[in-house]
């Protein structure tokens, strides 16, 4: 099998001489180039184009989402953003995964040598998962940080009971996505109307960047789009999001639902996790729920959307052919956890069906 070639675009110079080294010395990654800019870097790159692409967005002479969207336009390549975490850079970085980049990798302004020590393994990670994405249903428009303990949801909350939830007229949507998800959502959520029923999702992402992903789509959706907090209602024209770094459950008071957010370990390697929220969702709201599970590497979610439909929610996956990453929904399809699998274009529709359900 082929190394992955990869170009490192940093103006730091620190940045650049870490990463090669630790990424080289990773089985199955080659460093082709680490240059300052994203100029130098298309010099580079007419005689020996990278398979993925390390990028800063904050950089001299061109910044990165502008270099990003000339690279998505002309040849479309995995991309994955190296960013500064701070509240600044997250909205700028969020801008840049609705461009088309695959992943996110953080660093911080303090301590850069030996943060990207110690999270070489993440960084390691993302540059894979970005190698076997299909960046072609990016164009034109985050990975799981590797662990050695992989729990399950146990870790957060015990299994459904296998009572049947009452049947209610408020009805809840349940999303789980990963590598790629970012412009999935925002292809289904600015397809809804404003009367659609309550929304919560996990979106794998950095803890700071889940906050600016939601005020950037509340800007263009029709509903509302918010940040998850404890005690949020889930209401009909709402969308909650998880927080980056913290889990996201539902619970349910009378005929109503709200959410709650907590700490604790990963689940499936993340946190917030899919397997957290949709047996939270089971237990919640079970017959009253639609579990739908997107584009993304690896089977957080996979667990939860079959507790679901044993609790008689419907579920649905989005298809193969639509997908960035097709791993998240193929586990969902692989373990009977799926009723319906439809297009990204569709699912929409499938959300919409439950506004029917609720007026009927």
């Amino acid at each position: 099998m082929n190394a992955i070639k990869v170009m490192i675009v940093d103006d730091s110079a620190v940045v650049r001489q870490v990463l090669t080294k630790l990424l080289e010395a990773a089985p199955g990654i080659e460093v082709q180039h680490a240059v300052s800019d994203p100029l130098l870097a298309m010099e580079r790159m007419k005689t020996q184009w990278p398979d993925v692409i390390v990028l800063d967005v904050e950089m001299p002479r061109m910044d990165g989402i502008t270099f990003l969207r000339k690279i998505m336009s002309e040849r479309p390549t995995p991309v994955v953003i190296c960013s500064t975490l701070t509240e600044k850079n997250a909205k700028t970085t969020v801008e840049a995964l609705s461009a088309g980049a695959v992943a996110i990798v953080t660093k911080p302004k303090l301590d850069l040598k030996k943060y990207l020590h110690d999270s070489i393994d993440d960084i390691v990670s993302a540059v894979k998962d970005a190698a076997g994405a299909n960046v072609s249903k990016l164009a034109g428009h985050a990975p799981a940080p590797a662990v050695t303990a992989k729990h399950t949801a146990d870790v957060i909350l015990a299994p459904a009971d296998g009572r049947a939830m009452t049947r209610t007229t408020e009805r809840v949507v349940a999303m789980g996505t990963s590598t790629g998800g970012t412009q999935a959502l925002e292809d289904v959520l600015t397809r809804l109307p404003r009367v659609t029923p309550g929304i919560v999702i996990v979106q794998h992402m950095p803890e700071k960047f889940t906050a600016a992903f939601a005020q950037r789509l509340d800007t263009i959706c029709k509903i509302t789009v918010k940040e998850a907090q404890t005690n949020d209602r889930v209401a009909p024209g709402r969308a909650l999001i998880a927080p980056g770094g913290k889990h996201m459950l539902l619970r349910r008071s009378g005929a109503q639902y709200f959410v709650e957010v907590i700490d604790g370990p990963l689940v499936n390697r993340h946190r917030p996790s899919v397997d957290v929220l949709f047996r939270s969702v089971a237990k919640a709201a079970g017959v009253n729920a639609l579990g739908i599970i997107m584009t993304g590497m690896g089977d957080d979610g996979a667990a939860g959307l079959l507790e679901m439909r044993k609790a008689g929610a419907r579920t649905i996956a989005q298809d193969e052919s639509s997908c960035v990453v097709y791993g998240m929904p193929k586990e969902a399809v692989k373990r009977g956890a799926v009723e319906k699998t439809v297009p990204l274009n569709l699912i929409d529709r499938e959300i919409q069906q439950q506004t029917q359900l609720t007026v009927s």
